[in-house]
């Protein structure tokens, strides 16, 4: 029984299951007198070979044993899958080293021990399973999801994606409308950005918040087309220009600190926002879980429509892969600069050339979790806050408001 549970699971939750390479599954080898699919990596980057869960004495009898199964132990069996055949789940077999005990593999739910290492990390959220203090915010199952079900490569996302991404836009003089800063979705009602996006000392004094832009993919066109590698053409709806009912900055926040702590901000829209395929919310990290993980070690996405290496902005939205860093290492770093980063915030990049340039100010950091019942969504764990001035630089990563630390306050400002 608790291995049926166990396959049901790990078909649901695993974000690209997909079956095993097609020669593998014309002309499976026989090794050992098991069926084989192929070689594959473990989450930890060892040698393995895809086989049969059941097969795999290491793992199989981990799920077994162990009742109920550990969080840690079942993001590494979920990010072992590498693929199924005829309902049966297949999973990356370590050729030598067997899977770490719960001893020795760190747990996710203290700030200091979430170094998994994994390449997209499924981190568990029980929020399905713990009653929060309020319904004004979308469930997983509600949010953080993409219509396609796909997991995209490059530097340019597909038109459907992270379709939760705002860009924020400001009245100048004589009426012109600029957009300057990003935001995200995350009810019918609510973007939420960056503190400095709505009362930032660098903002200038003729600048008046006053629009939130949602559905959006190429600024230089409306609708926007893309054409897949099929050759078929793909159009999304016309993009929406909402009014902003009401800015939101975070009381405690200091436009003149230099370590800009408390940089998060809400924006109330003048209308009921519908969802479609192109404009959804994304989840926030509302279980106890999420809201105390650390993410060192972790990759995440950023998106927007940010700096590029040839021009200051692009025109179509953009997204990066950056890991987590230790917040102590991170503090060491802009201590140079007598810059104090608090534990309401985090770091992540510090990579040359990669970095949140290629999203907004106010924009997401994004993870990808999955609820006790194995369903895959993104959630928001950052805020693009601030980096060095030339971003992208080697050994400097990007600063980032821990959205987890302001929950609460969250739940509190937001209306019905």
């Amino acid at each position: 029984m608790l291995t049926q549970v166990f396959l049901s699971v790990l078909l649901l939750s695993a974000f690209t299951s997909s079956l095993p390479p097609a020669q593998f599954r014309r002309n499976p080898n026989i090794r050992a007198g098991r069926l084989t699919y192929g070689p594959c990596k473990t989450p930890n980057g060892k040698p393995g070979t895809c086989i049969l869960l059941q097969q795999c004495k290491k793992l199989y009898s981990l799920v077994m044993t162990q009742q109920p199964l550990h969080d840690v132990n079942r993001i590494y069996l979920t990010q072992s899958q590498c693929g199924y055949l005829y309902g049966k789940v297949l999973i990356c077999c370590p050729n030598q080293n067997p899977i770490p005990s719960t001893t020795a593999m760190p747990s996710l739910t203290k700030p200091t021990q979430s170094r998994l290492g994994l390449k997209k990390s499924i981190l568990i959220d029980k929020t399905s399973m713990e009653k929060t203090k309020t319904k004004k915010l979308p469930r997983s199952g509600q949010c953080g999801q993409m219509s396609s079900g796909r997991i995209y490569g490059g530097n340019v996302t597909e038109i459907d994606e992270f379709p939760w991404l705002a860009l924020i836009g400001y009245k100048k003089r004589f009426g012109q409308l600029g957009y300057h800063c990003g935001g995200s979705l995350i009810n019918s009602r609510y973007v939420i950005t960056a503190s400095h996006c709505v009362n930032g000392r660098a903002l200038p004094i003729d600048w008046k918040i006053s629009t939130v832009r949602l559905g959006e993919w190429d600024t230089n066109t409306n609708p926007d087309c893309q054409v897949d590698a099929r050759g078929v053409k793909n159009c999304a709806p016309t993009h929406i220009d909402v009014p902003i009912e009401k800015a939101i900055p975070h009381p405690k926040f200091d436009p003149r600190s230099t370590n800009q702590v408390n940089d998060i901000a809400l924006l109330r829209l003048k209308q009921t926002i519908t969802f479609t395929d192109f404009i959804q919310p994304i989840c926030l990290p509302l279980s106890t879980n999420l809201r105390n993980a650390a993410f060192d070690d972790i990759i995440m996405d950023v998106a927007g429509w940010g700096k590029t290496e040839a021009k200051s902005r692009s025109n179509v939205k953009l997204k990066a892969e950056v890991t987590g860093v230790l917040l102590e290492s991170c503090r060491k770093v802009y201590q140079q600069q007598n810059i104090v980063l608090e534990s309401s915030q985090l770091c992540a990049g510090g990579k040359s050339g990669v970095d949140s340039c290629r999203g907004d100010s106010g924009g997401p950091l994004i993870g990808l979790g999955t609820t006790g019942r194995g369903n895959s969504h993104y959630f928001l764990i950052g805020i693009v806050s601030f980096g060095p001035a030339s971003c992208g630089t080697d050994g400097w990563p990007g600063v980032y408001t821990r959205v987890g630390h302001f929950v609460e306050w969250i739940q509190a400002v937001t209306e019905t």
